[in-house]
């Protein structure tokens, strides 16, 4: 199989199937096309007919769209836990995975993913306080009912599609230094500190191209480009 994606410092929509499948280990290799490429189209014309990354290939099956992604490999690797097992469990990831696919717009908007930089603290709006405190509620909902009695610190107990998709939210809170209770902090250093989300970051770093400018109000405390010692 071969996974497109775009810039690891900043295609959130990449890192979703990227990190699911390093988590569980499925094979794949990896093509990226820069988001900034002036051929960026042309490129992947010759794969599809749409405009976005990522896209996955496999053999003579197209996927694209990460939700779409994930339930095609959910499909193909019947054997890995890519959602949970248990049917209640597997309903609310499915549930709070399309919630993060079609909202949060607040925050998505707000603050674009940058793994290269790190933001100042500052409040961000009404907008953003509500998406994440809706987003805390769900990760407490799903830790205190599947994920916590397994002892792993994961969504639903073992790393999912749920942890997938909400891992550039992750992302997003810790760059932007947004504050969040002590238990939405602690699944946020699980996801940061795995060995896969490790991995996609310190690529990320090690990228030369920058795309996206920042905000005219916006403060950056650190540039981790180029200070990352990963």
């Amino acid at each position: 199989m071969q996974l497109i994606i775009g810039n690891k410092n900043y295609s959130s929509w990449s890192l979703r199937p990227w990190i699911l499948m390093r988590a569980l280990g499925i094979p794949f290799d990896e093509r990226l096309i820069r988001l900034d490429a002036p051929d960026f189209d042309k490129q992947l014309a010759t794969v599809y007919g749409g405009s976005t990354v990522p896209v996955l290939i496999d053999g003579d099956i197209v996927v694209w769209e990460s939700l779409a992604i994930i339930e095609y490999l959910a499909e193909r690797f019947a054997e890995l836990e890519v959602w949970p097992r248990q049917a209640d469990a597997r309903a609310l990831a499915r549930s709070m995975s399309a919630e993060m696919h079609a909202g949060f717009t607040g925050l998505r908007s707000a603050c674009p993913m940058n793994l290269g930089k790190r933001y100042a603290p500052r409040d961000r709006g009404a907008d953003v306080s509500d998406d994440v405190a809706r987003i805390c509620q769900l990760w407490r909902e799903a830790r205190k009912s599947f994920g916590q009695h397994d002892s792993k610190p994961y969504l639903f107990g073992a790393f999912s599609a749920a942890d997938a998709m909400y891992a550039p939210v992750v992302a997003r809170l810790d760059t932007y230094a947004i504050e969040v209770p002590a238990d939405a902090r602690a699944y946020m250093d699980a996801v940061l500190g795995s060995v896969a989300f490790a991995e996609w970051r310190a690529a990320a770093l090690q990228e030369p191209w920058v795309v996206d400018a920042d905000e005219a109000d916006e403060v950056a405390v650190a540039d981790l480009r180029y200070t990352s010692t990963l």
